[in-house]
């Protein structure tokens, strides 16, 4: 799928969390495993993506704002986005008094991250490109972490 360049570095940032959702889907019943996964897929919502989620939650959505009345397409990606953001922070918190995670916690986790990847890329970020501006895009880009900028994009 061709992407704008200037949503290039949040797409690379997902591809790291494709390969932690599917692993954790199969994640088998057993008590390392499970923290294991567990882990690293907190680690990667509460830790990793902090910064890539508060340009989405930011920069995106301030960006698509004035769409969200005239555009019921856009309206439907920004309350979608707003929910799953919110999915993905409820279910990487053990409740309290609660230890270890179930199985069950890391499948929910796991398909709620691997669903959410999928909507960005194939919702949110084609929306962003028909609806933003040139240098909207152009502040996500700048705003996006370095290590995932490639030096030819020339920005």
């Amino acid at each position: 799928m061709k992407r704008a360049k200037q949503l290039q570095p949040l797409s690379r940032e997902h591809h790291l969390g494709l390969h932690l959702g599917r692993h954790g889907r199969e994640c088998p019943d057993n008590p390392a495993q499970i923290n294991q996964h567990w882990t690293a897929l907190t680690n990667y919502i509460n830790k990793d993506m902090t910064h890539h989620f508060s340009i989405e939650d930011n920069l995106l959505v301030n960006a698509l704002m004035p769409f969200k009345e005239q555009d019921p397409e856009v309206a439907a990606v920004l309350k979608t986005l707003e929910a799953q953001h919110h999915e993905l922070d409820e279910l990487s918190q053990l409740p309290a008094g609660q230890d270890t995670p179930t199985i069950e916690q890391v499948h929910k986790l796991a398909n709620a991250l691997y669903a959410h990847v999928r909507f960005e890329e194939r919702q949110l970020f084609p929306t962003a490109e028909q609806f933003l501006s040139e240098a909207e895009l152009d502040e996500i880009y700048a705003a996006s972490a370095d290590n995932v900028k490639k030096i030819d994009e020339h920005r």
